[in-house]
């Protein structure tokens, strides 16, 4: 076999894509300074010293190099993520969530694992993403439900969908283009089954490494931002007005608790001028309560976006719920020196002249136990305020109060839930039957649920993953140049004459192994598409079938696990789990072991060539 010739440009490309690598996991450098870094690394290289065929044609340009950022792939990525973010913002998956939970509240870990086998089987037959796309937010409501990390699912989720693909010949689009290639280069036609067995046995394998290994490896990174605007383990009080047609009314506390306030505790409630105190035993609700309650505050968003009637504001007044109106939910500090200082709310005037409505109020120095709407307020209180995101944002000069920004959050549009499952159903329904491309399914997704008001631009903008958009750019690039200079296929050259003379199935597992490594830094179609034609040059010297290289080739690229930008799943789920690149590097290496080892014990015994 014929080695390519190196040359300088394919010995600087192979020092960019470890110098990327390494900036990559080295947590002090922003990834996008990296991903910036390696575009600009690549520019110069080329510019300078241009590889040129012998026609002196530029076999690498400007153009080459950038065009990774106007990909389909990373186009579609991001319109999904828009999509999405319409879900999440609609509080669409909130009631399917609710149920699942509820049918597996005794055993919460076996329905995030039903979800994951349901992902990989589904994922045989269908395109992955399609499969993430609808399973990333009832994961990640599941999880923050069931009191786990969404670092802990979303990671298993992609993995999960990507080990299911390597089961049919339709399971990927990496599959297809191998056995694509296979067959232009005069190979057998591939059946929709022909590989399940093995395919099969290293999915199963690498699941059990993805339910019982990873989670351990996984580390949760959500914002700071985030853990401030769900409000943590804090607790407000909120009061609530039992009107005649609340369904509250009539409900009977069992052992102290009232079966529709479960997660909240009820600190007092008063009934006309009589104050009743826990403990609650044989206390039946009645019609005009005032039930005054603790809760964190995502407790109460919820229940607020279930039952908008349930939830008075602290003055006394029904919170104030126009339809269509996107609110805001944001803390404030009771200034010193504040005008409120010794008032009620009621006395204060908040909210006329603010415009917010006040939800609950947090005191750390004594326990509080008097209705909200007669309760003095004093410098210090924290205050849980509700309104217009411009009303909200108006606090920031207001002399009486202290607004804290990172708290401020989006109360979900739940009038807007069955547009937004509407739209989510037809981009995933029309790209998954192929009636439409997928880029243009998820472009047409993400600009109807902004036409239809399911967000707005501020919060699709915010979907967008500036890592993701520059990792991909800078990945495409990396790939780009690694398949003019003949980087790729110099390896595996050189590999295979190193190996030559050793049994099959060393070649074949050495194979693998040089196949699943540079499926994580060039595209995973593009190694499927580079090294088929290789596969089958060795089988034939070799004098065996060509179906086991084949498939080294399949499962090889399919083992994108190592980095994000190796798989449209994986950045997928990248900033849903607040993943660093660190991180796919230290629980997918193991898994590509995991994968190698078991394709290199049964494939070989499987096609008899031991």
């Amino acid at each position: 076999m014929e080695l390519i010739e190196p040359t300088i440009q394919m010995w600087l490309t192979f020092a960019i894509v470890l110098g990327a690598i390494v900036a990559y996991a080295y947590d002090r450098i922003p990834l996008e300074i990296s991903s910036i870094a390696t575009i600009a690394m690549l520019l110069f290289v080329f510019e300078v010293l241009p590889l040129v065929d012998t026609s002196g044609r530029s076999l690498v340009t400007t153009r080459d190099l950038l065009q990774g950022f106007a990909d389909p792939a990373l186009i579609t990525i991001m319109a999904l993520l828009v999509t999405g973010q319409g879900l999440v913002q609609t509080g669409a998956l909130n009631s399917p969530a609710r149920l699942m939970v509820r049918w597996g509240k005794n055993y919460p870990g076996l329905v995030i694992l039903a979800c994951l086998i349901i992902v990989m089987l589904i994922s045989a037959i269908m395109n992955n993403t399609p499969v993430v796309v609808i399973f990333i937010p009832i994961l990640a409501a599941l999880a923050d439900r069931m009191g786990k990390k969404s670092a802990m699912v979303m990671m298993p989720l992609s993995f999960a969908a990507i080990l299911g693909g390597n089961m049919t010949k339709i399971g990927s689009s990496t599959n297809l283009l191998a056995i694509g290639a296979f067959e232009q280069t005069g190979g057998d036609t591939i059946g929709f089954f022909d590989f399940t067995v093995p395919g099969a046995v290293l999915a199963s394998v690498g699941f059990l490494y993805v339910i019982l290994i990873a989670p351990r490896l996984l580390v949760d990174r959500a914002s700071l931002a985030k853990r401030m605007a769900s409000g943590g383990g804090k607790q407000f009080l909120f009061q609530m007005e039992l009107t005649p047609d609340n369904g509250l009314v009539g409900q009977r506390a069992v052992a102290g608790m009232f079966p529709g306030l479960k997660e909240v505790t009820v600190r007092m409630i008063q009934r006309g001028t009589e104050k009743l105190l826990p403990p609650y035993d044989d206390i039946t609700l009645q019609t005009g309560d005032i039930v005054l309650v603790a809760a964190t505050r995502s407790v109460m968003t919820e229940l607020l976006n279930a039952s908008p009637e349930l939830v008075s504001s602290a003055e006394g007044e029904d919170v104030d719920d126009k339809a269509g109106e996107r609110r805001v939910i944001a803390e404030a500090v009771i200034a010193p020196a504040s005008r409120m200082d010794g008032r009620t709310l009621a006395q204060t005037g908040f909210r006329a002249e603010t415009g917010c409505s006040v939800l609950g109020v947090q005191r750390r120095s004594r326990m509080i136990r008097a209705a909200l709407s007669a309760l003095r307020l004093e410098a210090g209180d924290v205050l849980l305020i509700m309104g217009s995101r411009t009303n909200v944002l108006a606090l920031r000069d207001n002399r009486d109060v202290m607004l804290m920004e990172s708290s401020a959050s989006d109360v979900p549009m739940q009038e807007f839930a069955w547009r937004a499952l509407a739209i989510f159903g037809a981009v995933v329904a029309t790209a998954a039957l192929e009636i439409f491309p997928i880029v243009v399914s998820a472009l047409m997704g993400a600009t109807l649920m902004m036409i239809t008001r399911c967000l707005n631009v501020r919060q699709a903008s915010r979907a967008i993953d500036r890592r993701v958009f520059t990792i991909v750019g800078a990945a495409l690039a990396l790939g780009t140049a690694m398949q003019a200079t003949g980087g790729a296929s110099w390896l595996a050259h050189t590999m295979i004459e190193a190996l030559m003379g050793a049994p099959v199935w060393v070649i074949l597992s050495g194979f693998f192994l040089l196949v699943a490594v540079l499926t994580n830094v060039l595209s995973n179609n593009a190694t499927a598409v580079l090294f088929t034609p290789i596969a089958v040059s060795v089988a034939h010297e070799l004098g065996v079938p060509a179906m086991p290289f084949l498939l080294a080739v399949i499962f090889g690229a399919n083992c994108s696990f190592a980095t994000p930008m190796s798989y449209q799943t994986n950045l997928l789920v990248m900033a849903p789990g607040h993943y660093r690149f660190i991180d796919f590097m230290r629980v997918g290496t193991p898994l590509i072991f995991v994968v190698w080892l078991t394709f290199t014990l049964f494939v070989p015994w499987y096609y008899d060539l031991l």
